[in-house]
């Protein structure tokens, strides 16, 4: 697949909204409905993929491996949640560059130890600010030797880790190592998000609106352009409904039923997200007409 460049939002227009996906058909759903952009979260991957937490279980491999087949299904720039980066800075410099070979157009890397924890829950720990530094300047030196474009967004979780003064540090350190974005975790308030976006003001700030009872206050996008968000991930939300839902169709099923017509797409419906229509058009193409049967001969 082949990344898609892109920026985030200007600060004089709302911040582009990127849901967060864990699969082809969450990525292609979001690209349907009109988003410029998706994320695949570790979270979210984590939870459909292996059916466990956020808790640094999951691996490379199986990250970059489901980035390419998000990337492969839709046409719209996918941002990589690339987690620690599974090692030290040379792991970092494989991440990046497996990252861009799988065709995602952004990655996300933080500055947990391993095994890291997953944002806004406790028991969070961080590397050294010398070590997250030198984790930035990996990632663009690997994005150098291959020439290539995909953008970084440099994540520290020392605010609930350390202290915000800490978090501000690092993200100014980010900047100044040459990150695209810049994202501090589980923001505590209205004003640490604006302190945040105070710190290196040329450097666009993204912001994560965790569904359901996070750290940081759920803010509309206008209320973050007006504090300086240029992106916001919405985690939770395609994982969120997606089980409730499955939920609600197995409770039906044990019922002696099947989901009520209104709580799923019909099966045509179905067959039209997939593409089945698309394909058959295309197969056409290829298909090579068949020989008519020649007449056998009267001989013995």
């Amino acid at each position: 697949a082949q990344a898609q460049r892109w920026q985030p939002a200007p600060l004089t227009s709302p911040p582009r909204k990127a849901p967060c996906c864990f699969d082809a058909l969450g990525a292609r759903l979001v690209e349907r409905a009109g988003f410029p952009i998706c994320f695949m979260g570790g979270f979210c991957v984590s939870a459909a993929r292996l059916g466990l937490p956020d808790v640094g279980l999951i691996s490379y491999g199986e990250m970059v491996d489901q980035g390419r087949l998000i990337t492969e299904a839709v046409s719209v720039p996918v941002i990589g949640d690339g987690d620690n980066g599974y090692g030290n800075s040379m792991n970092i410099k494989r991440t990046v560059k497996g990252y861009i070979n799988a065709g995602l157009a952004g990655i996300m890397l933080e500055d947990q130890v391993a095994p890291k924890a997953c944002g806004h829950t406790e028991g969070r720990k961080v590397i050294s600010r010398e070590e997250a530094v030198m984790h930035i300047k990996a990632a663009i030196d690997a994005r150098k030797e291959s020439a290539s474009d995909i953008v970084i967004v440099a994540r520290t979780d020392s605010r609930q880790a350390v202290s915000l003064d800490e978090a501000l540090w690092r993200v100014q350190a980010f900047a100044d190592a040459g990150a695209d974005v810049l994202f501090i975790d589980a923001l505590a308030s209205i004003e640490e998000m604006k302190a945040f976006c105070a710190v290196a003001p040329g450097v666009p700030k993204m912001a994560n609106m965790l569904e359901g009872g996070g750290k940081t206050p759920i803010l509309t996008p206008a209320e973050l352009k007006e504090i300086g968000f240029s992106l916001v991930v919405y985690p939770l939300s395609l994982i969120g409904v997606a089980m409730r839902a499955m939920e609600d169709a197995l409770l039906a099923i044990k019922g002696g039923g099947v989901p009520p017509p209104a709580s799923l797409p019909s099966f045509q419906e179905i067959k039209d997200t997939l593409g089945f229509n698309r394909h058959y058009q295309e197969d056409k193409q290829y298909t090579v007409p068949q020989a008519e049967p020649s007449m056998p001969s009267g001989n013995p």
